[in-house]
């Protein structure tokens, strides 16, 4: 699995916005409390201001995030920081988990004694798809992330 600057970013963007809502972040707060502006978090997160804008647009688009407009306007995230998965992040800025040749894993096909290479993408996309659907952001707050 290959972990784009923009996926990073993404998740770091996730964060910073959990850890600034309200009640404990960690275990499992709203995450409805404080905005924090896309500004703020570019500098808090080192990204491009530019490049992280088209991020949290996708994370809105996805319902991750919810944005509100004016001079005390900013983002929140829509559920709990427990409520919202690693794996969720990755999909709303990238799509699929694993790609082959720039494809979903499920789509790849092949013929010949290659057939099985088809199995082996989905078993490396489930495997991925484990790890990343069971931790929250709420796990990483509380620095709780699966051991590898």
């Amino acid at each position: 699995m290959y972990i784009s600057a923009r996926a990073d970013y993404a998740l770091r963007a996730m964060l910073a916005v959990a850890d600034a809502g309200s009640g404990s972040a960690s275990d499992g707060g709203s995450g409805g409390g404080e905005l924090v502006k896309a500004a703020s978090l570019a500098d808090s997160q080192d990204i491009p201001l530019s490049f992280l804008q088209g991020i949290l647009l996708d994370l809105r688009r996805a319902g991750l995030l919810h944005s509100h407009r004016g001079t005390e306007g900013g983002y929140a995230l829509t559920r709990p920081p427990a409520e919202i998965s690693v794996g969720d992040v990755l999909r709303a800025v990238g799509g699929a988990l694993t790609s082959v040749r720039g494809m979903p894993a499920d789509r790849a096909g092949y013929h010949g004694i290659a057939t099985g290479l088809r199995d082996v993408w989905l078993a490396v996309d489930g495997a991925i798809a484990l790890v990343v659907d069971r931790t929250t952001l709420a796990d990483l707050l509380a620095d709780r992330a699966p051991a590898p």
